[in-house]
């Protein structure tokens, strides 16, 4: 059996300067495939709402969908650092319901970290889940589930100012208790600047190379996408045609009566087809 990634794995691959590798997926198959790969972590994000469920947003994912694809895919990945993603109003409503709905993914779904969409306002809650002995991953820059105030996503930190209230926040978060920061789409020297400031493994999602890690999401990765994606993301294969035409081809085998044949049909024992026979004509008094 292999050994558990855990939270200390990442910081000493922080100590000894090795990049941390780490994927968005959301079910057990791709998580299987995932982990053989040999990444460190995987992170189920709550864009599933999006590449799984089809919404144009993050923010109806909920929590009894994140538990469950969250277990479902530590089920597919028994051996990676696992964090799962605090979904939209999850740890806004009260300190209580976020450390509940935090220790959901650590008991249900075995979640080792729990990631949370972080500013100045959440760092009551970054403590109070810490203080609860669950490590969390402070997510900062874009931040997806604000989109519903502002109506947009760009990238963050591209001015001196929020560049400095960037830095300054990813210092607080660690100060409350973060045990990970991921940045989302925040400019590259600023990136390179908190993590050079903290102690703290920082992963990077369209935050430049500087960071101690890096993740993209899993369709993003295969090709599977249809529509534009981030700047900041990339494929490493092109399995969008390749599935369409898997389907099409098994499409056309039905309709020409090719699939399925002898071969991938079960079939009756030796002479029992004859016994069946017998035994029906029996029944029908023949």
């Amino acid at each position: 059996m292999a050994k558990l990634i855990t939270l200390s794995d990442l910081i000493e691959a922080r100590r000894q300067d090795r990049k941390i590798v780490a994927v968005s997926c959301y079910d057990y198959t791709t998580a299987r495939l995932v982990a053989g790969a040999g990444v460190d972590m995987i992170l189920v994000g709550d864009s599933a709402a999006q590449v799984i469920l089809g919404h144009a947003s993050t923010l109806p994912a909920t929590m009894d969908f994140m538990v469950t694809i969250t277990a479902a895919v530590r089920r597919g990945a028994p051996d990676v650092c696992l964090a799962a993603d605090m979904p939209f109003l999850s740890c806004t409503t009260g300190i209580y319901e976020a450390v509940k709905n935090a220790g959901r993914f650590v008991q249900q779904a075995g979640a080792q970290l729990i990631k949370i969409e972080a500013s100045e306002a959440q760092l009551d809650v970054v403590k109070a889940v810490s203080d609860a002995n669950m490590a969390v991953m402070a997510h900062i820059g874009i931040r997806p589930q604000t989109l519903a105030r502002t109506g947009r996503l760009r990238a963050e930190g591209t001015t001196a100012q929020v560049a400095l209230e960037l830095i300054l926040l990813a210092e607080k978060m660690v100060r409350a208790g973060a045990a990970v920061l991921l940045l989302e789409g925040v400019a590259r020297r600023v990136a390179g600047i908190i993590t050079q400031h903290v102690n703290v493994p920082v992963i990077s999602c369209g935050s430049g190379p500087d960071c101690d890690g890096q993740i993209l999401i899993i369709s993003d990765i295969l090709g599977l996408d249809v529509g534009p994606m981030p700047k900041f993301s990339k494929n490493y294969a092109d399995l969008s045609p390749a599935v369409t035409d898997a389907v099409r081809t098994y499409a056309a085998q039905i309709r020409d009566g090719i699939f399925p044949d002898d071969d991938h049909s079960y079939h009756l024992k030796p002479g029992h087809l004859e016994k069946l026979q017998q035994m029906l004509k029996t029944l029908r008094g023949e």
